[in-house]
């Protein structure tokens, strides 16, 4: 394939944080020494921990740099720059990090395919991470000639009436910021209710093993725990490239303005899910975890919940 660059998108340590925090490394090592000590817990190594993570994930981005500098023109990106990057339409994107990073920056392409690496495999389960540092520079340069497998990933996206959107990798969210109840109207499928939850979850496909599987833990706990004998709610069945997702609202309330029998179901192409704030103040929409980056969903706001156009391009061999 022809591409403008290979672009590798790193993120920073933990020590990289704390560090930032506390000005430098020794304050660092002061601070969580006597942070261990006041937990009873001399001697734990918390900084050992971190600084150990630091050096074996540092040690993997340079041997990446290294390998892939061969291969074409390289740029590195820190994570945080990631909002404000444009990606060229034949550039070539390389992760090297946690699950997390894949996600954020999946949100950021149009298309263009990621290759993920594992900076750490004795360490990090890595569900979206195929390849190790060894890998990668063999699989660019396979992509490069044009030979590499690609997996598409459907994502979600929250569409305001004003235009506003939002894009989804695991789920979305759709709620109030704090503990309080969100109203809502909601509608699928010609069906409508009144509503006062905790929120609504939508699950992708490759989320569907986080939030969602979670859900689903509850309910059938609460259905064992109350003696409901041995049947259990199964995991709705979703490949990465279902044209489809799976919503569930959270801790529903019954009252005289309230319903709760439209609770969960499943989002398709023909059937978006479409909820009417009825919140003063407070409403939210999220994704991915990622609280500080919403959409604010208030009263007069529209929400139509889909799936998005894009797909996450992940190169898989």
């Amino acid at each position: 394939m022809e591409n403008e660059k290979i672009i590798l998108v790193t993120r920073k340590t933990r020590l990289e944080g704390l560090i930032e925090r506390y000005n430098t490394r020794e304050q660092v090592h002061f601070y969580l020494e006597h942070s261990d000590e006041h937990r009873g817990e001399r001697g734990s190594g918390s900084f050992e921990l971190y600084a150990r993570e630091h050096d074996i994930y540092s040690e993997a981005v340079r041997r990446l740099q290294d390998g892939l500098a061969k291969l074409g023109r390289l740029q590195v990106i820190e994570r945080t720059y990631l909002p404000n990057y444009l990606f060229g339409e034949n550039d070539l994107v390389v992760t090297v990090g946690i699950d997390g990073l894949v996600v954020n920056t999946a949100k950021y392409l149009d298309g263009q395919p990621l290759v993920a690496v594992n900076p750490d495999p004795a360490h990090i389960d890595g569900i979206l991470l195929p390849f190790s540092v060894e890998q990668a520079p063999e699989i660019v340069e396979h992509l490069l000639n044009g030979g590499a497998q690609t997996r598409l990933i459907s994502m979600a996206q929250a569409q305001l009436q004003d235009g506003q959107s939002l894009l989804a990798f695991n789920d979305l969210f759709i709620g109030a910021r704090s503990h309080v109840s969100a109203r809502y109207q909601i509608h699928i499928q010609g069906r409508k209710e009144q509503h006062s939850s905790s929120g609504v979850i939508v699950s992708t496909g490759v989320g569907a093993t986080g939030w969602l599987s979670s859900l689903i833990n509850m309910a059938n706990g609460m259905w064992a725990g109350f003696g409901g004998g041995e049947a259990r709610l199964e995991q709705p069945s979703l490949g990465w490239q279902a044209e489809r997702l799976i919503f569930v609202v959270r801790e529903p309330f019954a009252s005289k303005t309230s319903s709760a029998e439209l609770v969960c179901g499943e989002i398709t192409p023909q059937a978006p899910l479409v909820l009417q704030s009825q919140m003063e103040t407070g409403g939210v929409i999220f994704s991915d975890g990622i609280e500080s980056d919403y959409l604010a969903f208030n009263a007069g706001a529209t929400a139509t919940i889909g799936l998005a156009r894009k797909k996450t391009r992940l190169v898989v061999g």
